[in-house]
């Protein structure tokens, strides 16, 4: 190690352009994953916030809530573990303001006296819905202007609404989420009194279901959430391909310098200086540029995520993130094992050329 570090130390410029590099990709692999785990996390989130544990949809909706509707007929008896919930796709309009504002969302439509709309709303300003014309919003959509008291309508309609609280953790498949009463559902769904709601969600592995219904378990249901699988595969190659690109980086780069340094090794060599002694500095090296690298990309990472506004969707798994750096010093490691055929291939007599 003692070789390893005075080399390090002697070619500074050389030895500085492969931690760069190791910096450089170490801090975009982090990245990545953040927006990766961020993303997963907005489209997952609320229905993570109810205790999902169960999805009961109609059987015939390819287990898309959106798509899902359940008759009356259908529903089956409702225990204090399950909940009806009405899912729409809406544009909100702000009414009554000089400058109004148009935001995409989805209305999730309740029932007040179930146990989502009681006990799983983490409402972080207002209070829950009580009342049809009243609306709960995710508390990102302070920043697009939405106040408590906020008069607001959904697309052509003319009934107004009021903001009366807003809630965190209130999205779903990356769009933020208006709750309001599932009589509401039913109006801008257009399906009047014919489905009383698109799905129910248990907090139990088993609900019950009736004759046109199927229950599935939240990991199904989360996977069938439109673009997930899709987007997490992309990431995950990404960061895959990226680790490979930092072992071979570190790999060609100690390979050109143990190259250049081969009439050296030579002279070490005929001195008596053992094999192992080199192939231990060179691996030191690699452990060493590897640590540096990855120790600076974290905390890059740390700062980055610091200053990143709310709107970027950015959530960091410490524990996962700290086993990839561990991965990567490790493969970085190995890398460095390329390099070691060579200098176990020196002849000391090649010096005396």
């Amino acid at each position: 190690m003692f070789l390893a570090i005075k080399e390090i130390l002697h070619e500074k410029v050389r030895y500085g352009l492969i931690v760069t590099m190791v910096v450089l990709t170490s801090y975009l692999m982090f990245l990545l994953m953040g927006m990766m785990f961020g993303l997963a996390s907005e489209n997952t989130v609320a229905i993570e916030s109810w205790g999902t544990k169960a999805v009961v949809l109609n059987k015939n909706a390819n287990v898309s809530l959106s798509q899902s509707l359940i008759a009356p007929s259908q529903l089956p008896k409702l225990t204090k573990h399950e909940a009806e919930l009405g899912l729409v796709p809406v544009v909100m309009e702000t009414v009554g303001q000089k400058e109004s504002h148009k935001t995409s969302l989805q209305f999730v439509g309740l029932k007040e006296d179930q146990f989502i709309a009681k006990d799983k709303l983490a409402i972080t300003s207002g209070h829950r819905v009580q009342k049809s014309n009243q609306l709960v919003l995710d508390e990102s959509l302070k920043d697009k202007g939405y106040r408590l008291g906020s008069k607001v309508k959904f697309g052509n309609s003319a009934t107004e609404y009021t903001v009366v609280g807003f809630a965190k953790d209130a999205k779903l498949n990356i769009s933020s989420i208006a709750y309001g009463d599932l009589s509401v559902w039913q109006s801008l769904r257009g399906v009047g009194n014919q489905f009383v709601a698109s799905g129910i969600i248990s907090d139990q592995a088993k609900p019950a279901v009736t004759a046109g219904l199927a229950s599935y378990s939240v990991n199904t249901f989360i996977e069938k959430l439109p673009g997930y699988s899709a987007q997490n595969t992309v990431f995950e190659f990404m960061i895959g391909f990226l680790m490979v690109i930092s072992v071979i980086i570190i790999a060609v780069f100690l390979y050109i310098l143990t190259m250049q340094k081969l009439a050296n090794y030579a002279v070490l060599r005929a001195q008596g200086i053992p094999a192992q002694r080199l192939i231990n500095a060179t691996l030191g090296q690699a452990l060493i540029l590897m640590v540096v690298g990855v120790i600076i990309a974290l905390l890059l990472t740390v700062v980055t995520g610091a200053v990143l506004p709310t709107a970027v969707p950015m959530l960091f798994n410490w524990p996962l993130t700290i086993g990839v750096a561990v991965a990567l010093v490790v493969m970085g490691v190995i890398g460095a094992l390329l390099p070691v055929r060579v200098i176990k291939k020196i002849d000391p007599l090649d010096a005396l050329n």
